[in-house]
């Protein structure tokens, strides 16, 4: 029997500075000063919207503050800023996206908005991430 509560998942997870890369490719810098990091136990969010990194993560990375917003949290409404160029590598798909920044030393989120856009999807019977077909008649991707 699993100690684990019903419906938890936790994935591992890497983020690399996109704006990083980029300049790489473009030779302004080595290939080996690109930030990357790799995260273990990320918590699965289905109440999170975003990515969602503690302000130690994000300054390791040295993503691009793009602004400040209003965010709902348990507690209430407060002030969050958000930054970009995250690019997130996780079951063999890769995307960029904005994130949150978290309060405090809280451990890093994985919403809703980045595991649609990489057609990913939870299995909460298994605790498991499920990669869906992205290719024949069965593929996530759509244009309706």
């Amino acid at each position: 029997m699993s100690t684990e509560p019903m419906g938890k998942i936790l994935t591992t997870l890497t983020i690399t500075n996109r704006a990083d890369q980029s300049a790489a490719s473009r030779g302004y810098i080595p290939a080996d000063q690109v930030r990357s990091l790799t995260l273990n136990n990320v918590l699965v969010d289905t109440g999170t919207t975003t990515l969602c990194l503690p302000a130690t993560t994000i300054a390791q990375l040295g993503l691009d503050l793009l602004r400040e917003v209003d965010v709902s949290t348990a507690t209430g409404l407060s002030k969050a800023r958000i930054f970009q160029d995250a690019q997130l590598s996780l079951l063999g798909r890769e995307g960029n996206f904005e994130c949150l920044e978290l309060p405090g030393g809280q451990n890093a989120l994985l919403g809703v908005i980045p595991l649609e856009a990489l057609g990913i999807e939870l299995d909460l019977q298994n605790q498991t991430l499920k990669v869906l077909p992205e290719t024949s008649v069965d593929t996530y991707l759509t244009i309706l």
